[in-house]
């Protein structure tokens, strides 16, 4: 094997290395894993330390290892800053946001709650969620969508008054947007 196969095939350790660690910091910040992955980072650290004292010629693979020993620094800023506020209490692990996303990808559950025959928005999210598909956005959350017409009910009353009033999703600019509009 020459110089070059064995120097990519170390540059490319060291990358399934950084993605490892990437995805074990984010485990730890989630909650799912118990103890930071202090060891694997010395070791990926020490690895890169060996490969910068390589002398390499290729161009090519100075600047990969180059700008993997930079995505490595920019990441360990990053987690040493999360480290911090975790230390000071003043990080919030989102547990319950991926809970909630985890029980609404299992398919009889989300069947279940798009089930209910009583709730009158159901069809007006739907339609939202299909407009920010077709739009290529991200949908808000039910919940978003329930507060925001919730908060918007006393405006609508004034504007319409008593009067029997429905809602139907538009595309304005690129944007789905929720528009009010009056029953006959």
């Amino acid at each position: 094997m020459g110089a070059r196969e064995q120097i990519t095939t170390m540059l490319n350790q060291l990358e399934r290395g950084i993605k490892d660690l990437e995805i074990a910091y984010e485990q730890y910040f989630t909650g799912v894993e118990k103890r930071a992955p202090e060891q694997k980072r010395q070791k990926l650290s020490k690895d890169l330390r060996k490969l910068l004292t390589i002398h390499i010629t290729q161009n090519d693979l100075k600047f990969r290892l180059n700008s993997l020993s930079s995505r490595l620094q920019s990441y360990a800023g990053y987690w040493d800053r999360i480290l911090r506020l975790i230390d000071e209490g003043r990080y919030e692990r989102h547990v319950s946001r991926i809970q909630r996303s985890s029980t609404a990808r299992v398919p009889g559950q989300a069947q279940k709650a798009e089930r209910q025959p009583d709730d009158p928005n159901r069809k007006l999210y739907e339609q939202l969620v299909s407009a920010h598909e077709k739009c290529s956005l991200k949908a808000p959350d039910r919940e978003q969508m329930d507060r925001l017409l919730a908060r918007q009910e006393s405006l609508i009353r004034e504007r319409f008054g008593d009067r029997n009033v429905g809602y139907k999703v538009v595309t304005e600019g690129g944007r789905p947007k929720i528009r009010v509009c009056s029953k006959a």
